[in-house]
Parts: structure tokens; C-alpha cells; sequence
């Protein structure tokens, strides 16, 4: 007997509750559907999108402002248009920093104050195998050798993928710097539901051999994972 798909509201409380268990306590999270009642994202929000921009992407990035909205207030901070930077990274209002993530069927945003972090990085991926073509583009031959020995290669393909994005997104709001995806190697401890980047190269402020900590969790058809860089970790 087939058991019977989970409602959307279940689906969408899962998947909140395992991003909260990803991140501490002082971060505020919040999930949204994209495919459900939106709200309207900040006329300059909006205004950061393309003209020629599908409704798919209309609507993942209008469930993405609405989930970070929505941990602002959690915050007690009022909402205020997060623009796009020149680099297309999310441009937080002062004293706040966060992240917001997307795939087709949800949207997630973390956010707290810059007195606590420095950095936070969230990433949401489709539970979907990453095809093996694409492995020597994202990961160190360390790291090709740990998903091939897994018992699902392609979900950990897709697992490395976005843990790399969470650990970029964080280091992002102090280095400012653009690099590949050479420029982390990453190590999982799949029993804890864990895993630690290490940078390959100098990205100042950080230095070759700095760590980032991450957290991941696989759930209701996604893959998430989390950095969060703490203002009092020792860290350059």
C-alpha cells in the first residue's frame, strides 16, 4: 500500500523545522512555497529582476523576499527591500545579515544580526542525483573519491554542491570575493549530519586552511545545509 503524499502545509512545517535544527537559536528562518499565495515582493525588489524573467523565477524570488521578510519580523525588525548587489548577493538591511536560497518547490531565508555573525549561508537543492558529468566541475578528486564510495553517488554529488554554496554564501559578506568551486574542499560526517569546507587558497580575509562549519539534513524531496560564522569564532 502506497502511503499518502504529506499535505503542502506538512511538507512546508518539515522542512522549516529541519532548517531550524540546521542553525542557532539567534538566527530567524522562514519557508515559503513558491507555488503558493504570494506576496508582493518591494517595488525595488522587483525592479532587481529582469524584464524578460520568467513566472518561475518571478515566483522563486518573490517566495524568497517573502521568507526573508517574514525572519526579519521574527527579528522584530522592520521589513525593508533587500536589493541585489553588483555581485547579485542579497544587500541586508544595517546591522542584519542573512541569506536567502530557492529551488522549484521552496524558498528559505535565515537572517540575523551583525553583532552575532558575520556570515550566514543557507542552500536549498531538489533531492535530484547530480549527474556524474558534472562531478569534475565541482569537486577535488578527494571529494570525488567520498561520493562515489556513498551509497547514493548522485544525491551526494547534489549534497556537495549545495553545501559548497552555504559555506560560499558565508564567506561572501566578509571576503567579497568570487572563486570556484576548487576554492573549498570539503569532508562530511554523514553520521552527524555535518561536514567542514576548508579553503584551498588565500580568500582574504580568510587564509589557505581556515575552516567554515556546516550542517546539512535531508528531507521531504530537498537537500539543505547551512553555514553560520559566528563574530566570535577565531577566525581573521
Amino acid at each position: 500500500m502506497i502511503a499518502p503524499r504529506p499535505a503542502p502545509q506538512d511538507i512546508s512545517r518539515q522542512r522549516q523545522h529541519a532548517l531550524r535544527q540546521l542553525l542557532s537559536d539567534p538566527i530567524a528562518i522562514a519557508t515559503c512555497d513558491p507555488h503558493g499565495d504570494l506576496p508582493e515582493p518591494f517595488a525595488e525588489e522587483s525592479a532587481c529582476l529582469s524584464p524578460n524573467a520568467v513566472e518561475k523565477r518571478r515566483r522563486e524570488f518573490a517566495a524568497g523576499r517573502a521568507s526573508a521578510h517574514q525572519a526579519m519580523r521574527a527579528l522584530d525588525q522592520p521589513c525593508a527591500p533587500i536589493l541585489i548587489g553588483p555581485k547579485r548577493a542579497p544587500l541586508w538591511p544595517e546591522g542584519l545579515t542573512g541569506s536567502i536560497t530557492h529551488c522549484a518547490s521552496c524558498a528559505m531565508a535565515a537572517v540575523g544580526f551583525t553583532r552575532d555573525f558575520t556570515g550566514i549561508g543557507v542552500d536549498v537543492e531538489e533531492d535530484t542525483p547530480l549527474s556524474r558529468d558534472l562531478w569534475d566541475s565541482i569537486a577535488s578528486p578527494a571529494e570525488q573519491t567520498w561520493i562515489a564510495a556513498q551509497p547514493d553517488p548522485g544525491q551526494a554529488g547534489k549534497l556537495l554542491f549545495s553545501a559548497k554554496e552555504a559555506a560560499y554564501k558565508a564567506q561572501y559578506s566578509r571576503s567579497e570575493r568570487f572563486f570556484g568551486f576548487s576554492g573549498l574542499e570539503l569532508v562530511f560526517d554523514t553520521n552527524k549530519g555535518q561536514f567542514t569546507a576548508c579553503f584551498t587558497s588565500d580568500q582574504l580575509p580568510y587564509r589557505s586552511g581556515d575552516l567554515l562549519r556546516g550542517r546539512f539534513a535531508i528531507t521531504t524531496g530537498v537537500i539543505i545545509t547551512a553555514v553560520e560564522i559566528s563574530t566570535s569564532e577565531l577566525c581573521p
